[in-house]
């Protein structure tokens, strides 16, 4: 194909400016309430069971239907969003589990609140898939890896601001003002997303070129100022939709199948360790106030793991960083089931939690969305994160069978298996992305070995 000037080389060679902070701040504020929204329901299903409102087994519906609902929204989304656009999904998504969310304010029993936490559910699945690919599209190479974490930064904080909020105001206020705070700004942010621009990268992929360069020559003129020339590339322009098999067919699968293990290892570290780290410390003979002491601590490396994420993304690497990441963390789960006390345990779980909110930051935020080109990328992401959805299903179950045939040690034996597992992965069949276009990233069907080339020396 002939060298042209693409909307991806226009974008690459923009200084970082306040158009992109912009950018990052819509983007991670719809992100923000999404895990608000998913993190609100540990407070508020206590709360139905203390009111009469609910019991285990309508509990256990009410997160059956938030996963199935995001099982459906993680894989719509890729679908949606490489045919429609991301403005029109991202905007779908978040309309959807907005009035969900304030519906559930006025909801008159439960099987109606199960009913709208599917819906939720919808918008909460799309969302993720479609927020960690759009960022990715307006920055340029040398900084992607490293604002993807800023972005997971912005999203870890729910977990803390959706605990503490659910203490102050459930007690005072009910249960009902959390879907209400929840609704309120997810609509907030819809309106607020109305100003962004579409991807100029989608746009071009699907022949709206026009379109395209007037977005584009809009973001220029922001700048004021002359700015470097774009470097052309070669294959820029519109592309047919190649389906959804695509995926599935060489060279991508190798690419396909990376993706779907980072997510499904990571969805079995959250929810196979993560998540049952109070009730673990509660079986060993800690109060439950004792137990969500150390919790608390431990998950502290969430916000620190994402933080390491921006500082290594750009550094180390993407392929490099989750394959050391991995191993580390393996090596620490070792270590937690040989912690000789309590403080010890504390300090390995939180240097845990650490390692394992850095491979989100690292692999789900910013690698995934590396791997699939621009006219597939959220069909590729999307298709990754509905396996590790799934997974999410079907990881409790299994903990609670080997917790009761053996405690945490053959639980974390499973989480060890998990992350030595991805390090091989992505260490012998994963690319480095690091500073490389996306354009540049694109598989190449002529040569699949390509793929397992190291990535250029930074220029």
């Amino acid at each position: 194909m002939a060298s042209t000037i693409s909307a991806g080389a226009r974008l690459d060679r923009l200084p970082i400016s306040g158009f992109h902070r912009r950018i990052l701040w819509l983007i991670g504020a719809g992100m923000f309430f999404d895990s608000f929204d998913i993190y609100l329901a540990g407070g508020i299903l206590g709360a139905l069971v203390k009111d009469g409102w609910s019991d285990l087994r309508l509990n256990a519906a009410f997160l059956s239907a938030t996963f199935i609902g995001m099982v459906i929204g993680s894989f719509s989304a890729g679908i949606l969003g490489d045919r429609f656009g991301r403005r029109f999904t991202y905007q779908a998504n978040l309309m959807i589990f907005g009035l969900a969310s304030l519906a559930a304010v006025f909801a008159p029993d439960m099987w109606t609140l199960i009913v709208l936490r599917f819906f939720m559910g919808v918008g909460l699945g799309a969302e993720i898939v479609i927020g960690y690919a759009t960022i990715g599209e307006f920055i340029p190479p040398a900084q992607r890896g490293r604002w993807a974490a800023y972005l997971s930064i912005i999203t870890n904080t729910a977990l803390f601001a959706a605990t503490l909020v659910g203490y102050l105001v459930i007690p005072t206020f009910g249960w009902r003002t959390m879907f209400a705070i929840a609704g309120i700004g997810a609509l907030a942010v819809w309106y607020a997303r109305k100003s962004m621009p579409e991807s100029p990268r989608w746009l071009e992929s699907v022949g709206r070129t026009e379109e395209a360069d007037r977005v584009l020559t809009g973001i220029e003129a922001s700048y004021g100022r002359t700015l470097p020339p774009p470097q052309p590339v070669s294959g820029a322009g519109p592309v047919r939709d190649p389906g959804l098999g695509v995926l599935f067919g060489r060279p991508v699968i190798r690419r396909t199948l990376v993706a779907t293990v980072i997510n499904v290892m990571i969805n079995v570290s959250i929810y196979g360790f993560v998540a049952w780290v109070p009730t673990f410390l509660v079986k060993q003979g800690l109060s439950v106030g004792s137990s969500l002491g150390y919790t608390t601590f431990m998950s502290l490396g969430g916000p620190v793991g994402a933080c390491l994420g921006a500082v290594i993304a750009e550094r180390l690497g993407r392929r490099n960083g989750l394959t050391v990441a991995s191993v580390v963390a393996a090596l620490l789960g070792i270590a937690y089931t040989l912690a000789p006390s309590m403080a010890l345990a504390t300090v390995v779980g939180f240097g845990l939690f650490t390692c394992i909110y850095l491979m989100v930051a690292l692999g789900i935020a910013a690698y995934i969305p590396e791997l699939f080109p621009t006219e597939y990328r959220l069909r590729g992401t999307g298709v990754a994160s509905t396996a590790g959805r799934i997974a999410g299903i079907f990881i409790p179950q299994g903990v609670v069978w080997l917790y009761a045939e053996g405690g945490v040690v053959p639980v974390l034996a499973m989480l060890v298996g998990a992350l030595l597992l991805q390090a091989v992965c992505v260490g012998l069949f994963g690319i480095e992305t690091r500073n490389r276009s996306l354009e540049a990233l694109r598989p190449d069907a002529a040569d699949p070995g390509r793929d397992l080339a190291a990535a250029p020396a930074e220029r």
